[in-house]
């Protein structure tokens, strides 16, 4: 039986990152940061979907990562990725261009902590190539998101835009 190329790409994964020595540590054990890796590449991966964004997940976020917990799962998915430009500030956290400053309070403490250090690094390195494509997209999300705002306020002041087709690239200031 021939596995699909998603299950090849599950597969590497769970090679890549077990053959990483992580360490115990006093809350986190060695198999959990593994499990947490696994989870975090596959969401990050497959374009952040609720579905790939596990409790385990969550909870390490919540816990080790310096965000706050916003009520749930549920609530905290919704904070940071029902909007583009929310999902930006989160991925920003992640991101050594930004200093990996924590989006809630601004300290990078969350990267710098011994006992989660190894893994929440590990979840940096997974952003870092696939940051310009995510940010390219969640821009483009975020002005079509925009450019919908403006059509209805438009509408309702019996207006509307100029048709403009899709290959055109609106000009920035």
């Amino acid at each position: 039986m021939a596995l699909s190329r998603n299950w090849k790409q599950l597969l590497g994964i769970l090679e890549v990152y077990t053959m990483i020595e992580f360490s115990d540590s006093q809350f986190v054990s060695a198999r959990e940061k593994r499990n947490i890796i696994r989870d975090w590449e596959r969401f990050v991966k497959n374009g952040l979907k609720f579905h790939h964004f596990t409790k385990a997940l969550y909870l390490h976020l919540t816990l080790r990562c310096m965000f706050i917990a916003h009520f749930d799962r549920g609530g905290f998915y919704s904070t940071y990725f029902a909007d583009p430009e929310d999902t930006i500030r989160f991925l920003h956290q992640f991101d050594i261009d930004f200093g990996f400053r924590s989006v809630e309070y601004g300290m990078t403490l969350w990267v710098e902590d011994s006992d989660c250090r190894d893994v929440n690094r590990i979840m940096c390195e997974i952003v870092a190539p696939l940051k310009a494509a995510l940010y390219e997209q969640l821009s483009k999300e975020s002005t079509k998101k925009d450019l919908e705002k403006a059509r209805l306020l438009l509408e309702k002041h019996g207006m509307q835009l100029p048709a403009v087709p899709e290959q055109v690239q609106l000009q920035h200031k």
